[in-house]
């Protein structure tokens, strides 16, 4: 590729890199990161990388700050009630070995971090699924500092985000999940290891068929697992948006690919020619794409690791080694020496660095016989920082012309006074935090789901309803359809914006129409229905499974919420008590919220649509596509379908949620009967979800 060189007036973004252990600590900075981020050994939203034990993140912050490099750490999972302490006591001591900020994804774990760490930055994780202009401005108003925008965006739409003002962190090379982050479910639900918790089993990369010829599963088609992002060739388009960081993903990556990725972004920045053909080779599946960025989707994003990919990286990696192998160099690190040798005396060493000094004492010095010591004999010594940060400035030397000083013994003032100013650099770089106290939330007690909430998506659905439902969900391509009593209704909109502007107009109709609520997945939705006046209810992809995030969504104007379905009912009964809470008892629950359609990709029009994919065990997952005019997306649903009508006496809950999608009309009137007389909808065929067995 060809790289131009960027306008002076451009402001570089920071080059943020991975980091699963110290190795790629060293690799990240000695190859030119500006920033890196790693996770402690709890709530890493990458629990199976190596991680790093308290000691050993202060480690990496400490050797970081000394090159001038920012540390992040990740605490981007979801927080159970039950951890709420120990995520606490984790920030503080994030704090107090100088982290330069926390990543997090959940809203209550916010809310805290406020709280008892005002002072401390907080970026909202790409777990949070942010992804429009108004989604970014609330979370500047929760107390964000940046934004780590969704993968799915293009380079039109991250300009969109960067105009509103806060620091925007966009994913420049790395591996792409197939679902929306923050809203992916598929490996908690089949094998309760949640990628919300930092424990993805990775389900997507396995085979997957959206094409079966014959009926039977192909074990070469792997119809969910998309190649790495590469956006290298899109640098420069990337920093004259105005985004403020460039982040390589990778912590579950080795050291040597971390070198790759990084040495190829720094040179891109820099103006020169990344290399590209090793980036490949350390780490693809099947190659790379320009995916998103350019807007482009389909059957030239999707790949897998073949072996092919794994044996490349063979060659490559011991001349990656060599890139980290030595310390680095700091630019702005020169030092000047004075030293001053005179006779009854002691040896005394001055260092100068950034207008930082730091002194050094020594021996007495000796009586010369031969030749006294001289500043070319001095130079010699400190010159000798090659194991260092520093560079040699400028030497000064005050001598009598007659004592003398043992190699040794310079050598030995000049590694004090190097490691006094390693500390005090260290010291001046790490950040100032207050630390306040917060008062945990108590249980309000036991509560029942006297209220049913049922949604549905088509009118044969609607019609069903018996009048009793006091709240039906209705998406909004229903709602000219509707001529009766507004106020029973909450109108869904699209889980995935593309274009906001136009979903304000067409929830300006909406509001035209007589209808006062809405459903909010995400932020975006809460700022411009509060905005319009709507009354707001919260879905399960708020991912709300404390009770401090239910106090943050009754703080932004929720009147009630759908708990997460990932959490235990222990969980959810600890949620209640701020704000009204809602569980799912009944539907197919959404494994994935995606961006491109596996089917059509693989089928090629959606004439041909299966209607599903299938796993390697032979199980269906149905896909259901929203063709909003304001945002598509596709859902895959989870080959079990949810059943709790015959639980709701072990729930501690508000309202039962009730999920209809491809039920006829009778069937529909049937489970919901179910619901409220307490029986099952089923005797076989179906699964108890998370609620029970829980996640990792």
């Amino acid at each position: 590729m060809s790289v131009k060189i960027l306008d002076k007036r451009v402001k570089k973004p920071e080059l943020l890199a991975p980091a699963g252990s110290m190795e790629s600590v060293l690799a990240a900075v000695r190859c030119g990161a500006d920033a890196v981020y790693a996770g402690g050994e709890r709530f890493s939203a990458r629990a199976n990388a190596a991680n790093f034990p308290d000691a050993e993140l202060e480690k990496a912050v400490r050797y970081c700050h000394l090159h001038g490099v920012k540390l992040y750490r990740a605490m981007n999972t979801l927080v159970f009630g039950s951890e709420i302490s120990d995520f606490i006591e984790a920030a503080k001591r994030s704090a107090e070995i100088g982290a330069d900020g926390l990543i997090v994804q959940d809203l209550g774990a916010a809310r805290l971090l406020r709280q008892v760490l005002p002072d401390m930055r907080l970026n909202a994780s790409t777990q949070m699924t942010i992804h429009t202009p108004e989604g970014a401005l609330l979370a500047a108003e929760l107390g964000f500092s940046r934004v780590v925008a969704a993968r799915e965006l293009n380079i039109e739409q991250l300009q969109r985000l960067t105009e509103t003002g806060i620091e925007i962190e966009a994913f420049i090379h790395g591996a792409l999940c197939m679902s929306v982050s923050g809203q992916c479910f598929m490996s908690a639900l089949i094998g309760s290891r949640s990628a919300n918790r930092g424990m993805c089993a990775q389900a997507c990369r396995l085979p997957m068929a959206a094409k079966l010829p014959f009926g039977a599963v192909k074990g070469d088609r792997y119809d969910l697992s998309l190649k790495d992002l590469c956006g290298i060739p899109y640098i420069n388009k990337l920093t004259e948006t105005g985004v403020a960081s460039l982040k390589i993903e990778g912590r579950m990556k080795r050291a040597e690919y971390v070198a790759a990725a990084v040495t190829a972004c720094r040179a891109a920045l820099d103006g020169k020619e990344p290399d590209l053909e090793t980036l490949q080779a350390v780490f693809s599946r099947s190659g790379f794409t320009d995916g998103y960025l350019t807007g482009e989707t389909g059957t030239a994003m999707f790949g897998y690791r073949r072996k092919e990919d794994v044996t490349a990286a063979e060659a490559v990696l011991p001349s990656l080694r060599e890139l980290y192998r030595k310390e680095s160099k700091v630019s702005d690190c020169a030092a000047d020496f004075s030293v001053k040798i005179q006779h009854d005396e002691p040896v005394k060493l001055e260092m100068l660095c950034k207008n930082i000094n730091v002194f050094a004492e020594g021996a007495m010095p000796q009586e010369a016989k031969n030749r006294p010591a001289d500043e070319e004999f001095l130079k010699r010594q400190l010159d000798k920082l090659g194991d260092t940060i520093y560079t040699l400035g400028n030497i000064s030397a005050e001598v009598d012309g007659k004592s003398t000083i043992s190699a040794a013994a310079v050598n030995a003032l000049r590694r004090e006074a190097v490691q006094k100013m390693d500390e005090t650099l260290i010291e001046a770089a790490k950040p100032n935090y207050r630390l306040e106290s917060f008062v945990p939330v108590k249980n309000s007690g036991r509560r029942y789901p006297d209220r049913i909430r049922v949604r549905v998506d088509h009118m044969e659905q609607l019609n069903a309803v018996p009048q009793y439902v006091e709240d039906i969900i209705i998406p909004i391509k229903l709602c000219v359809n509707i001529n009766s009593d507004k106020n029973r209704y909450i109108v869904a909109l699209p889980r995935f914006i593309d274009d906001e502007e136009l979903l304000k107009k067409r929830l300006d109709d909406v509001n035209q129409l007589g209808f006062t609520r809405i459903l909010c997945t995400n932020l975006a939705h809460a700022k411009i229905g509060r905005e319009m006046g709507f009354r707001l209810c919260g879905d399960f992809g708020l991912n709300i499974v404390n009770p401090y995030s239910a106090m943050a969504a009754a703080e932004m104007g929720f009147e009630d919420v759908t708990a997460g379905f990932e959490a235990k009912l222990a969980d959810i009964a600890a949620v209640c008590g701020t704000i009204p809470v809602g569980v799912i008892v009944y539907g197919r629950l959404p494994a994935m919220l995606t961006k491109n359609c596996p089917i059509r990709q693989a089928v090629g029009e959606c004439k041909n649509c299966s209607g599903f994919l299938t796993d390697r065990t032979g199980r269906k997952f149905p896909v259901r596509c929203e063709k909003d005019p304001s945002g598509f997306s596709c859902e895959v649903l989870n080959s079990d379908v949810l059943m709790m009508t015959d639980r709701l006496g072990e729930i501690s809950a508000d309202f039962a949620v009730l999920n209809f999608t491809d039920e006829t009309g009778s069937e529909t009137a049937r489970i919901i009967e179910c619901c409220r007389s307490r029986r099952r909808c089923f005797e076989k065929g179906f699964t108890r979800g998370l609620y029970y067995r829980g996640v990792g």
